[in-house]
């Protein structure tokens, strides 16, 4: 199969590899669910970006639609629907020929600090659609606190795998004339 024209529609193969990798993530969060905040997602969301850059949001956005589908578009969905861009996007920024070194200790550093402030990013939503004022949204966040730390330790020991296995992706895609 010839590889897709740069800026043109998604090939099947590609649809079906996205399509593959957004159900990954959402698989991944049940399996993790008994966990407090302790998940994939960030790993996951940074791996593929790196990977994929701009067409790492298909398979992003499409965890975010399985979650809505399978948990219903309620509130607490509402935040999903930016607080993986902030990752998506801090992660686009990183230089892109970041030595291995740099690499194993930015990673994690940023899948990390992503989960320290998952409250934080997830609050502005919450506020807007409960009525909470800014004091109550600080009380949010503060209530929250103790989860945040378990998140972002979490996603710190999974940011480990990061530099592997977006280098896996890239060398198993790459190499089967995928062009992403």
């Amino acid at each position: 199969m010839a590889p897709a024209k740069k800026g043109s529609a998604l090939s099947i193969r590609e649809m079906a590899i996205f399509s593959m990798l957004g159900t990954l993530m959402y698989c991944s969060k049940l399996v993790m669910e008994m966990l407090p905040n302790i998940h994939l997602l960030g790993m996951f969301t940074m791996v593929y970006t790196l990977a994929f850059r701009k067409k790492a949001l298909i398979p992003i956005y499409l965890f975010v639609l399985l979650c809505g589908l399978f948990g219903g578009f309620a509130a607490w969905w509402v935040p999903y629907l930016y607080v993986w861009t902030v990752l998506w996007g801090v992660t686009m920024v990183l230089p892109r020929r970041m030595s291995k070194k740099a690499a194993m200790v930015v990673y994690p550093i940023v899948c990390s600090l992503h989960g320290f402030l998952f409250g934080v990013l997830y609050a502005p939503a919450q506020a807007l659609l409960f009525g909470l004022s800014f004091q109550g949204m600080l009380a949010w966040i503060a209530a929250g606190f103790a989860f945040d730390m378990l998140h972002g330790i979490g996603n710190f020991a999974a940011g480990f795998l990061v530099l592997p296995l977006s280098e896996l992706v890239k060398k198993l895609f790459y190499r089967n004339y995928i062009s992403l």
